[in-house]
């Protein structure tokens, strides 16, 4: 195992610690506190019209499910139904029919539709035109005014908020003759998917105006394309908008895939989605129905997540489907915000608003006045605290919102709070008291800088932004998810700008603003894509990720940049994308990426095709660089890698228009436990020139060894009773009459993405199964992972079993007659051996004793 770089490095203080929280044991958890709720997919057996299926078929596998559906008597209210990129439906069912569900004849698999979060929007206002700044990251403004590559004739596919097309920097106006030229609303303004949020509102109302009350999807399309006060990366192409959000709340999963295929239907030449569903596998459909679309010709860009503190294996779906370009992202190098006045000395300070609390209005003069101590995490810290002035508090110990209730709660007219550490910060006050008074966040500098004013400081509001350097800029975003995808395929793919991008927003929410994710990193893409496109405009849809990756430019590590070292390839794939490069390259490499699995099974080797399409012969001379590796599962720590590989060649000449190969072995890093390894293969060329990379990445030792059902502060998995809208722990087991939802409930915790997972019925007395063959009552294959340490998912038995003989009920199941019984979850870890007892895991339940009446 290598040394870890905490070792070497201490006073570095490397290793990140993200917080997480065990809770105590209980002995109820609320329903609604399941990961799982009542809306699945059912895919049928038959293929999508995208996989080759002609639509004749495909209807009649549709009528065939209802039917035997319906004699089986599986009730379920049908949400959605897909044809092209999807076979099957979306339902809503009851936990007690699940099981029945997934037994009807022609049902090949079952999976949770999941609800999305509209991205939360950062701070708007002011006028810097800073997106001037990221699109020079990229190298976009080399496109444009030096090769004269602007995205014409490319038609982008906005799936989000919808776009506010009235904005001048994008068209003015919808329809053809305008640059948003088609679209969609799916949902309708009032539309809200989660069930938790006081806005839930979970019927749509479709029509064809895909206007933008949101914001994101306007700051997303001005990314991609803005022309006028911002330019965007690919200022002249034309966009489809898709809308899938209301103006605030969630979306589904379902609903995704219904856009996937209009905008499919529509032409677009190119899709971007800064949406996704975190924790799942490239198998869940929104990454098939996407992968589906890229075979269909249409480039697909997605953003990997915002869960950098979620720990690994977190990129959501579809960025993690195969063909699909996973995007991560990297903080701007500088950053526009509204500024307001200190004095004395008049001195201009930027801050961010924080999510939650009102804007600070346009003027006014407030009284600063400090705490002791400046924390601000006790109410007490506010004895006498001046009513009616700003409050100034520094980060840590506690959330932002207690802070802001204390501050609120003692009479102050606002809050600035500064950082604790160097950079930006982007707070949220949301919680359950609601914030009345502005709450504005600065860097640490100008927070040091105004307790020195104090007592006698002032700050003035105003229209004023500042645009600065940041101290972050160029390194990954914290928030920015890592990978590898849970079937160890290297994902993110590739990372741009998205930390800190001033962009569009609707017109009525002031023209322009800051937001950060890699919502805002995945347009960038998005547009570059474009850009390749109209310079080279056959290029095929599986074959763009690979020239983008190819030119991309490695970032060194966000941890302590001054070292040098290389930051993860599962977290920023390829790298910065480096669009000039990508236009003006003749060599391409393939795979793009090479994903070298497991280091259990040794050294790994990757025969490496690389074309020329220059005019002239080139020699590249072959080469590798480590990035770091990291070591756990949920928290990551940081460690040197000593992974190596081996050439057939140490250089390889290829004529002009020819092509050469060459093979690569992969020999994996030896540590640390459970780790992620990960470097570059890099081509330089012979004489100068552009130099070309190949990531890869793989996992250290073996797969195996992760365990799936962590124990938990709660004691998951439990059998469990609902009642009262709680589930209670049955631990010395519990007896059910099997009448409404007086049946038993399992709660499982999942610490990592399962590659199957089966519910077996056993008799409490012998051990044995209820049946020598057909003995479980559900099954789940390539099931996510839960979102937290404490989270879990919740799977009801209605007291039947599978009987997959062909002959008996319609849906093959058999009732499980009254007695007492025992449930063994059986897991198997991902990428596991089924015919390995020791990849599979097991927990038995307590005694449940059946007792219709």
């Amino acid at each position: 195992m290598k040394k870890s770089l905490t070792a070497m490095l201490a006073a570095s203080a490397i290793v990140l610690s993200f917080g997480l929280v065990t809770a105590h044991a209980q002995e109820s958890v609320p329903a609604s506190a399941a990961e799982n709720g009542n809306l699945w997919f059912v895919e049928l057996a038959g293929n999508p019209t995208a996989d080759g299926n002609n639509i004749k078929n495909v209807k009649a596998e549709k009528a065939a499910f209802k039917k035997n559906a319906a004699a089986a008597g599986v009730s379920f209210k049908e949400r959605r139904s897909f044809d092209v990129l999807f076979n099957g439906y979306s339902v809503e069912v009851a936990p007690g029919q699940l099981a029945k569900l997934h037994s009807v004849p022609g049902v090949k698999a079952t999976w949770p539709v999941e609800v999305i979060q509209a991205p939360e929007s950062e701070p708007s206002g002011g006028s810097a035109p800073d997106l001037a700044y990221a699109i020079a990251m990229t190298g976009a403004d080399i496109a444009q005014n030096s090769l004269g590559y602007t995205g014409a004739g490319v038609k982008v596919a906005i799936m989000d908020t919808g776009i506010d097309y009235h904005h001048p920097d994008l068209g003015g106006g919808f329809g053809p003759g305008f640059r948003v030229v088609t679209g969609w609303d799916f949902v309708g303004d009032a539309f809200d998917a989660n069930s938790g949020n006081s806005t839930y509102n979970p019927i749509p109302e479709p029509d064809p105006d895909p206007d933008d009350c949101g914001g994101h999807g306007t700051h997303v399309a001005g990314i991609v394309g803005a022309d006028g006060t911002v330019t965007g990366v690919a200022p002249s192409v034309t966009f489809g908008a898709y809308r899938v959000f209301g103006c605030v709340g969630s979306t589904s999963a379902d609903i995704m895939i219904s856009a996937m295929e209009r905008a499919l239907a529509d032409g677009m030449d190119v899709l971007n989605m800064s949406i996704g569903s975190a924790f799942q596998w490239p198998q869940y459909p929104t990454a098939a129905a996407a992968d589906r679309a890229v075979n269909k010709g249409m480039i697909i860009v997605a953003s990997a997540g915002n869960e950098g503190t979620s720990g690994l294996y977190a990129s959501g779906a579809p960025g993690i489907g195969k063909k699909v370009i996973g995007t991560a992202s990297i903080d701007n190098t500088h950053v526009s915000q509204l500024a307001f006045t200190a004095n004395p000395g008049g001195l201009l300070m930027g801050f961010n608003t924080a999510t939650g609390a009102p804007p600070p209005p346009a003027s006014g003069t407030l009284t600063l006045s400090a705490i002791a101590p400046v924390i601000g995490c006790d109410a007490g810290d506010f004895a006498g605290f001046p009513a009616g002035d700003a409050a100034l508090v520094s980060r840590g110990t506690c959330s932002f919102h207690i802070k802001a209730v204390n501050a609120q709660n003692a009479g102050a007219a606002a809050v600035v709070l500064y950082n604790n550490a160097a950079g930006t910060v982007n707070p949220t006050v949301v919680g359950a008291t609601p914030i009345t008074i502005p709450f504005v966040a600065i860097t640490q500098a100008d927070g040091l800088t105004l307790a020195s004013l104090i007592p006698g400081a002032t700050i003035t509001w105003g229209t004023q932004t500042v645009v600065g350097p940041s101290p972050t800029g160029g390194l990954i975003s914290s928030f920015s998810s890592y990978g590898l995808a849970a079937n160890l395929s290297l994902k993110p793919d590739i990372a741009a700008p998205g930390g800190s991008i001033y962009s569009t927003i609707p017109v009525e929410q002031g023209s322009y603003g800051n937001k950060s994710g890699t919502s805002m990193a995945s347009p960038h893409v998005a547009g570059a894509a474009a850009l390749v496109l109209q310079a080279k405009p056959h290029t095929n849809s599986q074959v763009m990720r690979t020239i983008l990756q190819n030119s991309a430019d490695p970032t060194v590590w966000s941890g302590n940049p001054g070292l040098g070292f290389l930051d993860n390839v599962h977290r920023q794939g390829a790298g910065m994308v480096d669009i000039d490069d990508a236009i003006l390259a003749t060599t391409k490499v393939e795979p793009g990426k090479i994903a070298a699995g497991e280091g259990e099974a040794g050294p790994y080797a990757q025969m490496l095709r690389i074309e020329n399409s220059g005019s002239s012969g080139v020699t590249y001379d072959l080469s590798y660089v480590n990035a770091l590796s990291t070591g756990g599962v949920i928290t990551p720590s940081f460690f040197l890698s000593d992974a190596s590989v081996a050439f057939s060649a140490s250089s390889v000449t290829i004529t002009a228009g020819g092509s050469a190969s060459v093979l690569a072995t992969i020999t994996p890093a030896t540590g640390p436990e459970f780790g992620q390894y990960g470097g570059y293969i890099v081509l330089t060329p012979q004489g100068g020139g552009q130099v070309y990379r190949v990531p890869f990445a793989g996992f250290v030792g073996d797969y195996q060894g992760i365990v799936v059902l962590q124990p938990t502060g709660n004691g998951f998995p439990w059998l469990a009773t609902l009642d009262g809208g709680s589930y209670w722990g049955e631990p010395d087991g519990a007896t059910y009459t099997m009448e409404g939802d007086n049946i038993p409930f399992f709660l499982v915790h999942i610490d990592h993405q399962p590659r199957r997972m089966e519910f077996q019925v056993i008799h409490a007395g012998s051990g044995k199964p209820v049946h020598p063959v057909f003995s479980n009552f559900d099954e789940f294959d390539y099931f996510g992972r839960n979102s937290t340490t404490t989270s879990f998912f919740a799977f009801a038995w209605d007291g039947t079993r599978m009987h997959d003989n062909g002959r008996g009920t319609p849906d093959h199941r058999k009732v499980v007659p009254n007695g007492k019984y025992k449930v063994v979850l059986k897991v198997l870890k991902a990428l596991g051996d089924a015919s390995n007892p020791a990849h599979w895991e097991s927990w038995t339940s307590p005694e449940i004793t059946l007792a219709r009446p």
